[in-house]
């Protein structure tokens, strides 16, 4: 059996051994989370506008510190991540921070088999789609789970990025989705000191294949848009130009770092 074969096991594995680090981690920095200060970046936020009131579902939420951040500004969210850890912490956290969200541990796609009502925004961001082996079985559950005249917001690291090695030196990759990427890291991107190892796999899926997808289930594109920075400091090599806002530092702002996408099902 290859590991492709059996990548939820040892992706839910993977995110259960980082979120213990990543909860107690400066990069995700809980303790400004828990005085108030939102996770959201500018990017989302801009793209999100007033979304007091509406039904939100945040798919791959990690620890819920955006689903909650979402909760903060009038939402009402539905957080699901495929990690029982993560979950476990995120519901903590909602109690911690007396925010109504709910949360589920699920596998994205077999996320169905436990929820079934629609919202008005399916939102997911930053490190996600790499996680999932099928970009139209993805695009069908966020058909699924979007009323009619509801709208994704996908926020995600541009696939030019996932080319390179760790160091951005070479390219590494297939662009375009090939067999599984299996590997074994030293720490990870919130620590890289942190003494884990965790197992992956993921595939690199292009833009093409994402926006096909997505506008196979009749979602109209509202909103595509590419950005020569990340907001988070994540990778290797990098230099914070401007607050906020990290490059690679050899190759500066001549590579996109990030993409956003809004789409919108028919009313």
């Amino acid at each position: 059996m290859q590991p492709e074969d059996h990548y939820v096991d040892i992706n839910r594995q993977s995110w259960n051994d980082r979120t213990a680090v990543h909860t107690q981690s400066s990069f995700y920095n809980m303790d400004a989370f828990l005085n108030g200060q939102t996770s959201l970046k500018e990017i989302e936020l801009a793209l999100l506008g007033n979304i007091a009131g509406k039904k939100i579902l945040h798919l791959q939420c990690h620890f819920g510190q955006d689903s909650l951040s979402l909760a903060r500004m009038g939402a009402h969210v539905t957080g699901a991540d495929l990690s029982d850890k993560a979950i476990a912490y995120a519901r903590k956290l909602a109690l911690e921070t007396g925010q109504d969200a709910r949360f589920i541990c699920s596998d994205l796609y077999s996320l169905p088999d436990v929820l079934q009502e629609t919202f008005d925004i399916v939102y997911t961001s930053y490190g996600v789609l790499g996680w999932l082996p099928d970009m139209d079985r993805w695009a069908d559950i966020v058909a699924q789970y979007l009323r009619p005249g509801g709208r994704l917001l996908l926020v995600e690291f541009h696939p030019l990025v996932w080319m390179f090695d760790d160091d951005f030196q070479r390219v590494a990759y297939n662009y375009f989705k090939s067999a599984a990427i299996v590997e074994t890291e030293a720490g990870t991107y919130a620590d890289r000191s942190a003494d884990i190892q965790p197992q992956s796999v993921t595939w690199n899926h292009s833009l093409s294949e994402v926006i096909s997808a997505l506008l196979g289930r009749d979602l109209a594109l509202k909103t595509f848009r590419e950005f020569d920075y990340s907001p988070y400091n994540c990778f290797r090599g990098t230099v914070e130009s401007t607050p906020g806002k990290f490059h690679i530092n050899h190759l500066a702002n001549n590579i996109p770092m990030v993409y956003a996408i809004q789409a919108l099902k028919p009313a």
